[in-house]
């Protein structure tokens, strides 16, 4: 069997960069309070609301923009040989 390739099979891209967005949504001091409301809705939750709708466009945006790049070539691990023929 052939050795493992020695990378990881993680790609960067600077697209992923866009994915700390939501990450420091997340941090509490800056929704931790109740002024301002919108449409009668505390601050804490509208904002968490407005949270998911930018998570899913960051998430989108990096998956459109990334999904075409290569990725690395790692080594076929099974041959034919190998894979099971189910009744053995």
């Amino acid at each position: 069997m052939p050795a493992a390739p020695s990378g990881s099979g993680l790609r960067w891209n600077a697209w992923n960069l866009l994915l700390l967005i939501p990450l420091f949504w997340l941090l509490t001091p800056i929704f931790n309070k109740t002024g301002p409301s919108l449409f009668g809705l505390p601050f804490f939750y509208w904002f968490q609301f407005a949270g998911i709708l930018v998570g899913v466009a960051c998430t989108s945006i990096v998956f459109l923009m990334t999904r075409n790049s290569p990725g690395p070539e790692l080594p076929d691990r099974l041959g034919v040989d190998d894979l099971d023929e189910g009744g053995r």
